[in-house]
């Protein structure tokens, strides 16, 4: 009788994207393109050469533009009035991805307001968190506690640019030059 030393199987990155949900009617549009106050986010998620990911999965959360964090349901189906704060959205084979919400307000009074995103893409064990603040009010930014840790040139990572239609743009690098920041919770 022989014996077979058992070999541990190999860790898996997130992803393939199949399954429940994904992806979803509307899944990027936390409210109806073309409604009040809508703006689009928008950017290209890279990898560490500098290259487009063409099958990453971001996920946002935000409060709305009063600043109230959301607490309706109604988040994987869609009916173009309700907004819930949350939104899901594949990038598509240039690596861009687009979101259609809103500038979100500060939950509190001077606070710089702020977009939590969660990144899930290849070659990455776990998902990653970080942040997307407007690029607007200097001073809530400056006393933001995460950018205020944080030297000037990483600082920049996390703040959008703000567009001409008043959209916004932010890229994510996940690694190398210009790495975004990303958040590590324990």
């Amino acid at each position: 009788m022989t014996t077979t030393k058992l070999v541990a199987t190999p860790g898996q990155t997130v992803g393939p994207f199949y399954g429940y949900a994904l992806p979803y009617e509307k899944d990027n549009e936390l409210l109806a393109p073309g409604s009040a106050g809508s703006i689009r986010l928008q950017g290209t998620v890279y990898d560490g050469s500098g290259e487009a990911i063409p099958d990453a999965i971001l996920e946002i959360w935000q409060p709305d533009a009063e600043g109230k964090i959301v607490q309706r349901t109604g988040s994987l189906v869609r009916d173009g009035y309700t907004f819930t704060g949350w939104g899901r959205g594949a990038v598509g084979n240039s690596g861009v991805y687009t979101f259609t919400t809103v500038n979100p307000g500060p939950t509190e009074p001077g606070a710089a307001p702020f977009i939590s995103v969660a990144v899930f893409a290849r070659g990455l064990m776990n998902r990653l968190f970080t942040r997307v603040y407007l690029p607007e009010n200097g001073e809530a930014l400056a006393k933001d506690p995460l950018l205020s840790s944080l030297d000037p040139e990483r600082r920049r990572t996390l703040i959008a640019r703000r567009d001409p239609d008043g959209g916004l743009t932010w890229d994510i690098r996940l690694q190398g030059e210009g790495e975004t920041v990303f958040l590590d919770f324990q």
